[in-house]
């Protein structure tokens, strides 16, 4: 989130906004209607020019292959990112939970890696990156259940809708079924909190100058959870965002003391049944 990082160092914040700008880019070409396929294929195409030495006059593709280079970026990371946006051109459905993490690993884990290595910070962060990346995808996908849906695509498992015995997740077919759907919804923020509540885990080893952009963006995407779970059909309602006030005035907030435990996002009671959530989800 652009607010999240304004109290970033300056040369750091550059080397965002160059990070930023690559994956909006190819993002951009697949997630449009129609999809670019030529595009993003061209933009591969240059990435790998670009990464063997030979300028492409992209600004784009040549300022974060530099930026890989100063950084320390492993390849890899960028393959399974490429890898996956190009799974959105081709894949439109998920049958397992581990199909859609192979997809969220390369969407998303791999900025939290990214991310470690621009802020210069020690490489144990990495598995805590990986799950705040993987996390705010999850909150991501949950929210754009409709908006996925007029792509023709759904990133949650087929496999979870059979556990909670929905058919569909249309809009017209879970109305029908709301007691369902509603359940549903809050086995997926239940798994959304999880690994959330992994990724805080790293908190401590981050230094308090970054820690505030880092713990803003964690806490809009947990508020954003909170709107979903109080009402779970307000996915098919609007796209579920802060805004800008309420992101400025949880900035002020983690300026004054970013290291205060997260808000609490839910009440014993939910709570309670959110953690048999997750312990279903792991006996399976």
């Amino acid at each position: 989130m652009f607010y999240s990082s304004i109290f970033l160092p300056k040369k750091i914040r550059y080397d965002v906004f160059i990070l930023y700008g690559f994956v909006r880019k190819a993002d951009n070409l697949v997630d449009t209607m129609p999809q670019d396929k030529e595009g993003f294929y061209k933009f591969r195409q240059n990435y790998e020019q670009a990464k063997n030495g030979i300028k492409t006059g992209d600004i784009v593709i040549d300022s974060f292959v530099e930026l890989a280079k100063r950084k320390n970026f492993d390849p890899k990371w960028t393959e399974a990112f490429l890898d996956s946006m190009e799974m959105d051109l081709t894949k439109k459905t998920y049958y397992t939970l581990d199909e859609t993490l192979e997809y969220v690993y390369g969407a998303a884990e791999v900025i939290g890696l990214y991310m470690v290595n621009i802020l210069n910070l020690d490489k144990k962060l990495y598995i805590y990156a990986r799950y705040l990346g993987r996390a705010l995808q999850f909150i991501n996908t949950i929210r754009d259940i409709a908006e996925d849906l007029e792509f023709g695509r759904s990133y949650i498992p087929l496999s979870d809708l059979d556990h909670y015995k929905l058919e569909s997740l249309d809009y017209e077919y879970t109305k029908q079924h709301p007691e369902r759907f509603s359940s549903f919804i809050k086995g997926q923020i239940a798994r959304y909190s999880h690994w959330q509540e992994m990724a805080e885990k790293g908190y401590k080893y981050i230094p308090k100058r970054y820690l505030i952009s880092v713990k803003t963006a964690s806490d809009m995407y947990n508020w954003t959870a909170e709107q979903i779970l109080k009402k779970p059909f307000i996915v098919y309602e609007w796209k579920v965002k802060p805004r800008i006030i309420k992101i400025l005035t949880n900035i002020v907030k983690n300026l004054i003391d970013p290291t205060i435990q997260k808000t609490k996002l839910f009440s014993n009671n939910v709570l309670v049944q959110l953690q048999q959530h997750i312990i279903e989800q792991i006996e399976q």
